[in-house]
Formats: structure tokens, sequence, C-alpha cells
């Protein structure tokens, strides 16, 4: 049972890190933000301009600057960040509620696809069970392919 919960710990772990990694990345939208093509061609004319860019990354700053002092606070940018999260919640739970009750029950989560099975990468020995160098070495790969420092702890 400790094992257990230390590998659930050790998945999470890495889930979290994944998690601070894309919210940190600078998106085509500006601020972490993937616009879409229609966000982003202002005129409607079908061509996205790079000034169509840089008005959209500029609307977005002045969106988040609450108090319009030019720059944004530790403040302005979490609740930037909570308003974006609080919007891809709405659009999961409206995709992935079959039984329509406004809440996703356990089976409802989808499955993570785009990770694989997360556990079985760890677990590169196949003994059933991740070790601490197994842990440290799925850091370290993770890290490298999101541009940080191996051994780097980023928050």
């Amino acid at each position: 049972m400790k094992h257990a919960k230390f590998i659930a710990a050790a998945v999470a772990a890495v889930g979290i890190l994944a998690a601070g990694s894309a919210m940190a990345k600078q998106g085509y939208g500006g601020f972490g933000h993937k616009a879409s093509f229609q966000e982003l061609d202002a005129d409607g004319n079908g061509e996205v301009t790079k000034a169509e860019m840089q008005a959209h990354k500029a609307a977005r700053f002045t969106e988040a600057d609450t108090n319009g002092d030019g720059k944004l606070s530790p403040e302005e940018m979490q609740a930037m960040m909570q308003k974006r999260a609080g919007k891809r919640m709405a659009k999961m739970i409206e995709r992935f509620d079959t039984d329509g009750d406004g809440a996703l029950s356990q089976s409802e989560l989808p499955e993570g696809k785009r990770h694989g099975d997360m556990f079985q990468r760890m677990d590169q020995d196949e003994s059933g069970g991740i070790s601490q160098e197994e842990f440290d070495q799925a850091k370290s790969r993770f890290g490298k392919r999101h541009g940080r420092k191996c051994g780097s702890e980023q928050n």
C-alpha cells in the first residue's frame, strides 16, 4: 500500500510539472493563449498579418492589466489564468458530462491519450514499481523536452 501511494504521488508530480510547464509557455495569442485563426484574422480577409498577431497580443495584455499601469502583477496574472482555467473546465464538463448532471464523475473523466501510460513509461525495468532512479530519469526527460535544464526546479 505504501508503494501504491508513492507511485500515485510520483505520477501526480510529473503531471503537475507538465501542467506548470504548459501554463508558462507563451502561445501564439500571447500569455499561453492559443488563439484561433478567426481571432487573429481581425479584418476577416482570410490572412493573418504580423500586425494582427501583435494587436491581438496587446489586447490580451490590456485585458489582463486591470489597473492600467502597463504591468502585469502576480495577482493580475493569476486572475487571467483562473479566468482561462474556468472556461476550459466549463468546456470539459460540457464535452464529457454524459449524464447531464453538470459535473464529471470519475467514469466520465477522459483517458489521458496524449501522454499514454505514464506509469509504464516511468517503470523502465518493468518491475511493477518506480524506483527513485526511474523517477529522477523521467523528471529529467520531461525537463529536457520542455526546455529546462536537467534537475532544475521550476514552479
